[in-house]
């Protein structure tokens, strides 16, 4: 048995209202349901939410809402984690039990039905693996970073790469923050995500952009646009 859960708490402080605000035409929660939906791979699709507004939407967009998260799970500094291990645990007390659960974030518009399918796929064909999850390549060499001292002049964040070639510098990748597939009992015992327990599902970075701030938001409908135009994100 295979679970979604979709966290879209109301709080939202940068993007008011982010989860249900609409993006090119649709709220922005509506992506992430219809790419679950359209995976096939969900025995149930639920959203873990505190708001009355969004839970409504959600069952409106096909999505179910069996219980209203508390007010405890729901603040900025709550973790993705404690907000999975709740809903699991809730609905195993209700009786409803699931091998796989995916954590798929309500601002994830480029998130596409192949790469939830790829991700549950690498699970299944590694069991020693713990989660499978989004992830991309950094645009520039992150060894190369720059940081600005008190006095605001720049230096090397990594000095020792300082005259190391581009190409002589090893890949770095990093959190797509589309989705999470895990293991019931990982997710219970608390794995730690960013760890060797787990498997990189590898994305484009044309399908990848964080959308936390209003610049974020604009440069997501900028590229959004964009993808439109060559093909259909599914």
């Amino acid at each position: 048995m295979k679970l979604a859960i979709i966290p879209a708490r109301g709080g939202s402080k940068r993007i008011p209202r982010k989860n249900i605000k609409l993006f090119h035409g649709q709220p922005l929660l509506a992506y992430s349901i219809a790419a679950a939906k359209a995976s096939g791979e969900f025995d149930r699709i639920i959203v873990s939410t505190d708001d009355a507004e969004i839970a409504l939407l959600a069952e409106k967009l096909g999505a179910e809402v069996p219980f209203m998260r508390p007010a405890h799970l729901s603040g900025d500094h709550t973790s993705t984690i404690d907000v999975i291990q709740h809903a699991i645990q809730t609905l195993q007390d209700q009786g409803h039990f699931f091998d796989f659960v995916c954590c798929i974030y309500a601002t994830a518009p480029f998130l596409r039905a192949s790469f939830l399918s790829q991700g549950v796929q690498f699970l299944i064909n590694c069991p020693s693996a713990s989660y499978a999850f989004s992830v991309t390549t950094f645009a520039f060499p992150v060894q190369r970073a720059i940081c600005l001292d008190a006095s605001g002049r720049v230096g090397a964040l990594y000095p020792e790469y300082r005259n190391t070639r581009s190409q002589d510098l090893p890949e770095a990748l990093h959190d797509a923050g589309q989705f999470y597939w895990g293991r019931c009992d990982a997710w219970l015992r608390g794995d730690t995500i960013f760890s060797p327990c787990s498997l990189p599902v590898r994305l484009p970075r044309y399908l990848v952009q964080d959308i936390d701030t209003p610049e974020d938001w604009l440069m997501a409908e900028h590229m959004f646009a964009a993808v439109l135009a060559h093909e259909v994100i599914v």
